[in-house]
This record gives C-alpha cells, sequence and structure tokens, in this order.
C-alpha cells in the first residue's frame, strides 16, 4: 500500500481494497456469550456480509447448503458443494477453462444439427 505525502494511503490503493473486497466477499461471523456465576446474560450472534451482488448470487447456493447442514448436523451435504472461484476471475491464461470450451462446441453443435 503506498503512502502519500501527507501519510494518508493514497485513494487508488484504497479503492483496490474495496474493488478486492467487493469481488472476494468478506463475511465476518460473531458468535459471543457473557455468563456470571453460570448463569447467561447475554448472547451475541451476528454475521455480516460484504461483498457484491454478482459475487453473493454466485455463492449463495452453497451458503444455504452450508446453513442447512449446520443446524441439522448432517455433515455429508457438506461433501456435495462445489467449489469454484469468484464469478470476477478470470482463469489463468496457461490453464484451458473446459466449460467455455464445451458451451461453445454446444454452440457450434445446435445449429449443424438444426440444419440437419
Amino acid at each position: 500500500m503506498s503512502v502519500a505525502a501527507s501519510g494518508r494511503p493514497s485513494s487508488e490503493s484504497l479503492a483496490e481494497i474495496v474493488d478486492r473486497i467487493l469481488d472476494k466477499g468478506l463475511v465476518i461471523d460473531v458468535w459471543a456469550r457473557v455468563s456470571v456465576v453460570g448463569i447467561e446474560i447475554l448472547t451475541v450472534e451476528a454475521r455480516v456480509v460484504v461483498a457484491s451482488v454478482d459475487t453473493f448470487l454466485h455463492y449463495a447456493k452453497n451458503i444455504s447448503s452450508l446453513e442447512i447442514a449446520s443446524q441439522s448436523g448432517d455433515l455429508e451435504d457438506l461433501q456435495n458443494l462445489e467449489f469454484g472461484t469468484s464469478p470476477m476471475v478470470q482463469p489463468a491464461p496457461d490453464v484451458p477453462d473446459y466449460r467455455i470450451n464445451e458451451e461453445e462446441n454446444r454452440a457450434e453443435e445446435a445449429p449443424a444439427e438444426a440444419e440437419q
């Protein structure tokens, strides 16, 4: 992070940080219990999610699956989750993205089948 002459971080680096947080997402999950002499006085449960709409929609299905599995205690459901990258992250140039190639092949095959 670069620091301007005034000792403050530059606005460019702040914009990069905000862009990265919105792209990747940030989840803060807090659970706290205050008790005195074994008597529970206060319990706080909070979850704060900061992400762009695209990132949230990309992960919403997996997030709901995690919630259901954690509440029911059935950990086998967690093994069925699909893991991937953020929708904003482009694949590395040296690693082909087979999903894109499969979609292009299907798109090319559809007009050929329609002609026959």
